[in-house]
């Protein structure tokens, strides 16, 4: 039984999280709950726990504080970050400290709750030794052959489901690397038999890829277990293609590893994506797409860079553009990936043509939108980011509610005071600075128009709210 401690200030999201959630249908159980990170780590102190799942932004301890310490004191224990879509800098930190996975807490608004734990299910069993395959050989000791069959079946199965047809010799060694990929070593001075067998089984299988192995004479079990391991989550994830099933490499020139890539680079990638350029540029589109796949980023960290994508395209698209913009799992190569981008696209763009307005117009709906988030804390009007946009405020204000779905003042109101709402709970910023943060020179004034949206003062919101927790 896996067992889960849930670590979430709202009391509400944390206590229907623990209630809806099909734990026992995933073999999991909730051992324990907390409201902020420092009562999390006491918990885990003197509570054994497999399944850490956090919220990022929260007071006295936030979660990227609490996974630091996680990882040095617990580092058996999985993490899972749950969070809001905007928080995309927090996501990329939470990943490059090895969560396993993110929820985004608009899906657990949806009937996904099956979908979303049974993913975590899966990685937590992929990050597991699950051994169901001989162990012939000492971990450290050199591996006399010199060429080797690494299998690695990339939509996860495991080798008892891939070989069930195999009928190998046994003087085969069988050497797992992970669940989900091994090594098979022939004893016999003529592998060739060998090399058929797995050939047709690799070309008759889904997702499955035989790297033909050379020079591992000297290199012990565990090496080349940790070679395979990096090369398919590195490497092999962004070679694999359908048409091209089996490769043929030296170990010795086959993995580099790659250094993280910038922050700054990250930042200004994840622009670009998040403009409309890309949807009319094909030049663009293509030199993205490229950038993306050179980063050759792990797998996990690369599909929250996906969600967090998805969750913004979704807030741009969806409304009444465009159904809901999904990213289907379980996702096995860059291949999958890059068809996507593809779908992704092609649909948006017909959603677009079906406005009735011109790409042109729609690209300036879109900008101006990005526009009203990044300037919200100045006096924004109508009539000055349709100057800003080369419109006339009257054609710009019809065009805007069109594709977006709400008017202007509206939409803005709706984006000043969702980002109020988190200066209130993650922060004890005044409320003066609050207001003048979030476009308002007036805090009474702020004051009010918060009442109007939410039903309670500032004040009220932020001490009811943490009251909860």
């Amino acid at each position: 039984m896996i067992k889960v401690l849930v670590v979430e200030d709202d009391k509400l999201v944390r206590k229907g999280l623990i209630s809806v959630m099909p734990w026992q249908q995933f073999g999991m159980q909730v051992v324990g709950e907390a409201n902020n990170g420092e009562k999390a780590l006491e918990l885990l102190e003197s509570q054994a726990v497999d399944l850490l799942l956090t919220d990022l932004a929260m007071p006295v301890m936030s979660g990227i504080e609490l996974m630091r310490i996680v990882r040095k004191r617990f580092p058996h224990v999985h993490i899972v970050v749950l969070t809001l879509h905007q928080d995309f800098e927090y996501i990329q930190e939470a990943l490059r400290l090895g969560a396993i996975d993110y929820i985004a807490k608009v899906e657990l608004e949806q009937d996904q709750l099956d979908e979303v734990l049974g993913r975590i299910a899966i990685r937590i069993q992929e990050q597991s030794k699950h051994s169901d395959v001989q162990h012939v050989q000492h971990e450290f000791a050199p591996l006399a052959p010199d060429r080797g069959y690494a299998v690695v079946c990339l939509n996860g199965v495991s080798y008892r489901e891939w070989a069930d047809n195999l009928k190998l010799s046994a003087h085969v060694r069988i050497i797992e690397a992970d669940r989900s990929s091994w090594l098979l070593l022939s004893e016999e001075g003529d592998d060739r038999n060998l090399s058929q067998q797995l050939s047709n089984n690799v070309s008759a299988s889904e997702n499955g890829v035989l790297v033909e192995l050379s020079g591992l004479a000297g290199w012990t079990r565990s090496e080349v277990q940790r070679w395979i391991r990096d090369f398919a989550e590195r490497e092999l994830f962004y070679l694999y293609r359908p048409d091209c099933k089996i490769i043929a490499i030296c170990i010795h020139k086959g993995y580099q590893q790659l250094a993280e890539p910038a922050e700054e680079e990250l930042e200004s990638l994840k622009d670009l994506w998040l403009s409309a350029e890309w949807l009319y540029h094909d030049g663009l589109f293509a030199k993205l797409v490229r950038e993306i796949k050179l980063l050759r980023l792990p797998k996990a960290k690369l599909l929250g860079l996906l969600y967090a994508f998805v969750n913004e395209w979704n807030r741009l698209y969806s409304q009444p553009m465009l159904g809901k913009i999904t990213l289907k799992e379980p996702v096995h190569s860059w291949f999958q990936v890059e068809q996507w981008l593809v779908g992704i696209r092609e649909l948006v763009r017909l959603a677009v043509h079906k406005t009735g307005y011109s790409q042109q117009i729609v690209d300036c709906i879109l900008k101006a939108e990005q526009f009203m988030r990044s300037e919200m804390d100045q006096p924004l009007t109508a009539a000055y980011v349709a100057r800003r946009m080369n419109m006339s405020r009257s054609y710009f204000s019809q065009c805007f509610k069109d594709i977006i779905g709400n008017t202007f003042n509206e939409h803005l109101r709706m984006i000043r005071m969702a980002k109020a709402k988190q200066y209130l709970l993650y922060t004890n910023k005044t409320i003066q600075w609050i207001a003048q943060h979030t476009g308002y020179m007036d805090d009474k004034y702020f004051s009010r128009t918060f009442r109007e949206f939410t039903g309670m003062l500032p004040s009220e919101y932020r001490l009811s709210k943490r009251a909860e927790a």
